[in-house]
């Protein structure tokens, strides 16, 4: 049986830029079947169940999302899916969410969860959850490290102790957070052995983040203690005034780079991906022998180490090699695997445009 005091927060807020065209306001990456049959928020949901019921997820997400989720993940309650008026950051999102479960139960121990990671190994997954959350428990601040696979310059980095190897069952303690280095310093990162990308994957008793709040953002911590408790009547027209006066802060950068007592799960390999582009996607699916990933009415002709993505439309390739095309009634996408990233630009230059029919 799950225990009646660990929570899950699922962070849902984003807009999915990189996978434009199909991620839009309305309709963003991470309620979207990008691997397998189920949305990336339907599955994060179906890993945390065994462990988190649930009835005890909360999810946050955005005015234009809220509808598609409550419709996606009818196990949650749907008073339990909220809509903020207003980003700011994870800092201010996740001290809401844990002044919510203090009032629901000052007991309570949460888990953050982004909405739009990729889990391989669900029951390795699981193991390190059950850790992480004792852990939290005990009343430490834990966070989850990935080993890396690669010297990755898009991820913050924990540092461990020296000789922390990966599937220590237990949370250690973190010696520092890194920010996302230049490629020569993740190279010597990856080679030390003792760094480990962070998963973006939070775990503590309601009270002792709280706390953290009162201690490390005094503003945001005031603002959130003002609030009610969540089941009253009152709580949703006050957070909708007091949140806009929150501070624009990560929980990175708000708490977890200050505090003396933060540890930290070095993981086993759990088949961890934050799907972070179209090139990520590709890596996941099955391939052809000349690797390329296709819709199933596509066509190549001598050509190699494609991403299509083309639903209801055939699409031949013909002596081309490493493109994502991605293709929706209204846009067509083609680009360089090699710059998938940049898809996010395009987004940008739409918004100068005011092209807000395609966003």
């Amino acid at each position: 049986m799950p225990n009646p005091h660990y929570y899950g927060l699922i962070l849902a807020g984003g807009r999915g830029t990189r996978f434009w065209p199909r991620s839009r306001k309305r309709f963003a990456k991470q309620v979207l079947n990008v691997v397998g049959e189920r949305s990336l928020i339907q599955a994060t949901v179906d890993r945390l169940a065994p462990v988190i019921a649930p009835e005890r997820l909360w999810v946050l997400t955005s005015h234009e999302l809220r509808d598609i989720i409550v419709r996606q993940l009818p196990e949650i309650p749907k008073e339990q899916i909220l809509a903020e008026p207003m980003q700011r950051n994870t800092g201010p999102a996740i001290g809401l969410a844990a002044h919510i479960l203090h009032s629901v139960d000052p007991n309570a121990v949460m888990g953050v969860f982004p909405a739009d990671h990729v889990v391989g190994k669900t029951s390795a997954f699981r193991a390190v959850l059950r850790g992480a959350l004792r852990g939290a428990g005990a009343g430490h601040l834990v966070v989850v490290g990935i080993e890396p696979r690669w010297a990755e310059t898009g991820y913050g980095y924990i540092e461990f102790p020296k000789g922390t190897q990966a599937g220590a069952g237990t949370a250690v303690p973190v010696r520092r957070f890194r920010e996302k280095p230049a490629l020569p310093v993740a190279r010597r990162y990856v080679a030390a052995g003792n760094f480990f990308w962070n998963s973006g994957m939070f775990f503590w008793r309601a009270d002792v983040l709280l706390d953290q709040l009162r201690r490390h953002l005094p503003r945001t911590a005031t603002v959130l203690a003002a609030l009610p408790p969540f089941r009253d009547r009152r709580f949703a027209a006050k957070v909708k005034d007091a949140f806009p006066l929150c501070d624009n802060i990560s929980i990175d950068f708000a708490v977890m780079e200050k505090s003396k007592d933060v540890r930290g799960i070095p993981a086993p390999d759990f088949g961890w991906n934050d799907v972070g582009s179209w090139n990520a996607v590709y890596e996941l699916l099955p391939r052809d022998k000349s690797g390329n990933a296709l819709s199933p009415d596509s066509l190549c002709l001598d050509a190699h180490d494609n991403f299509v993505d083309a639903r209801g439309k055939l699409v031949a390739l013909v002596g081309v090699k490493d493109l994502i095309v991605v293709d929706t009634p209204d846009a067509l996408l083609i680009a360089d695997r090699g710059r998938a990233q940049q898809v996010g630009d395009v987004v940008k230059a739409l918004e100068k445009q005011k092209r807000d029919e395609l966003l």
